[in-house]
């Protein structure tokens, strides 16, 4: 029996083994590797290669994303049992893990309880991130104090650095990194210089701010050069990947969050972020919810309540929106209302084009339409995609419809199926 030669080396290759006779001679020796992987090899073999995706340095990691912020019943609960489906080594996040946003110590210590009660039931170790929901007010740092001690820490894993940041800063709400977090970094990451990769985590995705002197990543950054790094981010419900410094930043849609749920199209859906920790980089796959089922194809009944909302009565929008009597695929349109009080636009309702320019509106729910009632419309096209105004874009149709206030377009929603058709001009 000729025995196969892998690697240019004997048994280089061939120590990865597995068995697949029933006896074995002193005449014909197996050959295996300390993981006990035997094989049977002869001069053909039914298989592709015998080189394992298995190396000694890899790992895998899931990262959960937004729970609260309007947050729908059973979801994250479930989805405990479904990341226990996968096995990773560890679970990391991203905050907004309660609703919070009250002075009510009874109301922040029963959310808390009912958070540690989900995540307590993970097979592997959960690491916390605060959001603005978790750290809302002096009552609500405290209390997080309390429980988890630190708003910011690190750890090392296979030669891999973990940093868990802290973007809120209440009772100011200057979303970004204090200056003694700052120092921090700097510290952590002298300290940690030989290691094969780098993961940020922290809530909201400062970087798109104007001023990153202000808020401190521009310091983060400057303390990250020359580093081989990841960020994960979470806050805008909307899954989005920024590549800075030729380095992958990712903005994780929900994990339960609040959300329309309108599909990979508008970055709208429940997951985790699966990250396989490679030799050279980290390969990242979005595992959606809906996708993880165990073996009987039923995920466990929770008991976990969602948030009660006062939502006003949508009626259906479809539309076409068209520029010089042509077409507009792939812009944003969305009716704002202004607000007696404040004196300010609100974002009501949006939806995408689609190639013939058509759309369908959305305000709680996919595709649910929009209450009635008098709307200016903003049409966006930036050439990325569904647009959600989190980061200035130029808009490749003309300005003057890119914001309320500048905007002449108004339409009258009524009670009832609407439908709209809006040709724009290119003067």
């Amino acid at each position: 029996m000729k025995k196969l030669l892998l690697g240019g080396g004997v048994l280089a290759l061939l120590a990865v083994t597995v068995s697949l006779s029933q006896s074995r001679t002193a005449a014909d020796p197996t050959v295996a590797d300390p993981n006990g992987l035997r094989v049977e090899s002869e001069g053909k073999n039914p298989w592709t290669t015998l080189k394992l995706n298995a190396a000694a340095d890899q790992f895998q990691f899931a990262v959960v994303s937004d729970r609260t912020g309007g947050h729908r019943e059973k979801v994250f609960s479930r989805a405990v049992s479904q990341v226990n489906l996968l096995q990773p080594q560890f679970v990391m996040s991203v905050g907004d893990l309660i609703e919070g946003y009250t002075t009510k110590e009874e109301v922040i210590t029963e959310e808390w309880d009912q958070f540690d009660g989900y995540v307590r039931k993970l097979e592997m170790p959960f690491f916390y991130v605060a959001g603005n929901h978790d750290l809302t007010n002096k009552m609500q740092v405290q209390k997080w104090g309390e429980r988890y001690g630190r708003k910011y820490y690190h750890f090392t894993y296979k030669n891999c650095l973990f940093l868990s940041l802290c973007s809120e800063n209440p009772p100011d709400f200057v979303s970004g990194i204090d200056p003694e977090q700052r120092d921090y970094v700097r510290k952590t990451l002298a300290a940690t210089a030989g290691v094969r990769w780098t993961f940020v985590f922290l809530h909201k995705p400062i970087w798109t701010a104007k001023d990153l002197d202000k808020n401190g990543w521009g310091d983060v950054e400057q303390a990250l050069a020359g580093r081989k790094y990841t960020v994960f981010c979470g806050h805008v419900h909307r899954y989005q990947k920024f590549v800075r410094n030729g380095n992958n930043y990712y903005q994780l849609a929900t994990t339960g969050g609040g959300s329309r749920l309108r599909g990979t199209e508008y970055g709208e859906f429940d997951h985790v972020a699966w990250v396989t920790m490679k030799p050279g980089a980290p390969l990242i796959a979005n595992v959606l919810l809906d996708g993880i089922l165990p073996e009987d194809l039923t995920l466990p009944e929770t008991e976990e309540p969602g948030t009660k909302r006062k939502l006003l009565p949508t009626y259906p929008v479809t539309g076409r929106i068209t520029l010089e009597d042509k077409p507009v695929p792939g812009a944003t349109v969305s009716l704002y209302r202004l607000n007696a009080e404040t004196k300010k636009f609100v974002d009501v309702c949006d939806g995408l084009t689609d190639e013939a320019g058509g759309f369908k509106l959305s305000t709680y729910g996919r595709f649910d339409g929009c209450p009635a009632g008098e709307f200016v419309v903003t049409v966006v096209k930036t050439g990325k995609g569904y647009y959600d105004g989190e980061t200035k874009e130029k808009s490749t149709i003309p300005e003057k419809y890119a914001t309320p206030g500048k905007s002449e377009l108004k339409v009258l929603v009524r009670e009832g199926a609407n439908e709209m058709y809006l040709n724009l001009t290119a003067k």
